[in-house]
């Protein structure tokens, strides 16, 4: 690079750096207040790891909470995938009355807030069963997921040339052969973002946990630091709460790192078709 054209870029590095350094700050000062000393905390003196103690060993346990939440986030990431990738293929690739129109009605539900279909939600629930259950709080996130995850999945299936589809079906494949063979490895990044989206929306929800689940041992980990950060006499317990955030922040932060270029290769599936 000539000294020109680094010049030309210094705005560049400048801006990025800037924003680098901002949204890293709250999560530095998280984990350094994680392990910081603070009166009427698991860590008074010195620097260590006494509130992560605290947050170990609270109500049922840290693993517990881990437990619940990983089940909540595998079955709610296992059912987005599942309905949204034959929705999506159904919507991009067969032509069937009022399609168009009961894609919209997918969408419009994006438009419903979020907190008033919870009540609903859980009469629902209550009258199937399902109410304080894993797998019905997984159901619930599942559905605010879909509308979002339908499209993601429709746009992704036409990028998709029909030719290749249509050469399967010339060759014998059915319709569920060919989906299995020849779409699903050119719309893996639109899968792995849906997959992506629905683990952090799952992972770090909290307000539907707070009023699907009542039971202390069916609690999710959110739910849980939430719980912790109120002690006795009104305290805020700030070391195991922060504690508790870096916890949460870690598996969605190596996820995302780990995922980022079918992340970006997902939101650009639509860019370009044929």
């Amino acid at each position: 690079m000539t000294p020109r054209s680094t010049l030309s870029q210094t705005p560049y590095y400048v801006l990025t750096g800037g924003l680098a350094v901002i949204f890293l700050f709250p999560l530095v000062w998280s984990l350094v207040a994680s392990v910081s000393p603070q009166p009427a905390t698991g860590q008074v003196v010195g620097y260590g790891l006494g509130n992560y103690d605290t947050l170990l060993k609270f109500g049922s346990g840290l693993g517990q909470y881990l437990a619940n939440s990983l089940v909540v986030a595998g079955l709610t990431v296992t059912f987005t995938l599942f309905v949204s990738l034959l929705g999506g293929y159904a919507f991009a690739r067969f032509d069937f009355p009022g399609r168009n129109l009961l894609f919209l009605l997918t969408l419009a539900i994006l438009m419903v807030p979020y907190a008033t279909l919870l009540i609903p939600l859980y009469v629902l629930l209550n009258t199937l069963g399902l109410q304080n259950s894993l797998i019905g709080l997984s159901l619930v996130l599942t559905m605010f997921q879909l509308p979002f995850s339908t499209f993601m999945m429709r746009i992704s299936f036409e990028s998709v040339p029909r030719e290749l589809e249509e050469s399967a079906l010339v060759d014998g494949c059915g319709t569920f052969a060919a989906l299995r063979r020849i779409l699903l490895p050119s719309v893996r990044p639109g899968l792995i973002t849906v997959a992506l989206f629905a683990f952090l929306a799952s992972w770090s929800d909290f307000f539907a946990p707070l009023i699907l689940l009542s039971g202390s041992d069916k609690a999710t980990l959110p739910l849980a630091v939430a719980t912790l950060r109120q002690q006795t006499m009104g305290i805020i317990d700030y070391g195991a709460t922060e504690a508790g955030v870096v916890v949460m922040a870690i598996p969605c932060m190596f996820l995302f790192l780990l995922l980022q270029r079918h992340y970006v290769r997902g939101f650009m599936s639509g860019e370009v078709k044929g």
